[in-house]
């Protein structure tokens, strides 16, 4: 990998970490040029519109390395929509634990705190949420009657999951994971159909 590019992933990496642990306003440029080691001026030439483009770019990233994920996820528990939500459930816990309850999600805390004052931003982190659950209702799909409940079940455990980050990190605990595991192995449960 060429210098250059190395700065601007470094730059990427280190805001996202940054942005995970400890919000977007709480992230000063300094510290994320301290984190990837980049001079101010090579920052701005990777980023001219500055910070805020720099959350953007955070934004696509991790999205798109989430919804890969998703799908990889989705492939190993193929017919499995219990085994899905468990080992989900189980994988956002062991990287909770990892962190010492430090990553909360980059889209959850960009969202709470860009997407209230711009627009365009909101849409950006809707439409990344949009893209989760519609793996995740494909994931889910075969324990429903149709696609469209499926998806507000979907939207019902990102819901779930984004708040178990949130409750961990509080309470350094993998309770709020186990809570939400429960829960979809229950709404899951193989079912008559009628």
């Amino acid at each position: 990998m060429d210098k250059s590019r190395g700065a601007r992933s470094r730059a990427l990496e280190g805001a996202e970490a940054l942005f995970r642990t400890q919000g977007y306003a709480a992230t000063g440029l300094t510290q994320i040029l301290e984190v990837s080691a980049a001079p101010k001026g090579s920052f701005y030439f990777h980023f001219p519109g500055g910070k805020q483009q720099l959350a953007r770019e955070v934004l696509e990233a991790y999205g798109a390395r989430v919804l890969a994920g998703l799908r990889a996820l989705t492939a190993r528990h193929s017919g499995d929509p219990a085994g899905f939500a468990r080992a989900l459930c189980a994988s956002m816990a062991q990287e909770m634990a990892d962190s010492g309850w430090t990553l909360g999600c980059a889209a959850q805390n960009l969202a709470n705190e860009l997407a209230p004052l711009d627009a365009g931003f909101a849409d950006s982190v809707a439409a990344t949420f949009d893209g989760w659950i519609a793996v995740i209702a494909d994931a889910i799909h075969g324990a429903y009657d149709s696609r469209a409940l499926a998806s507000r079940r979907a939207t019902a455990l990102l819901a779930s999951l984004e708040g178990a980050k949130t409750l961990a990190r509080a309470a350094r605990s993998e309770a709020p994971f186990l809570a939400v595991n429960e829960w979809m192995a229950a709404e899951l449960a193989p079912r008559p159909r009628g």
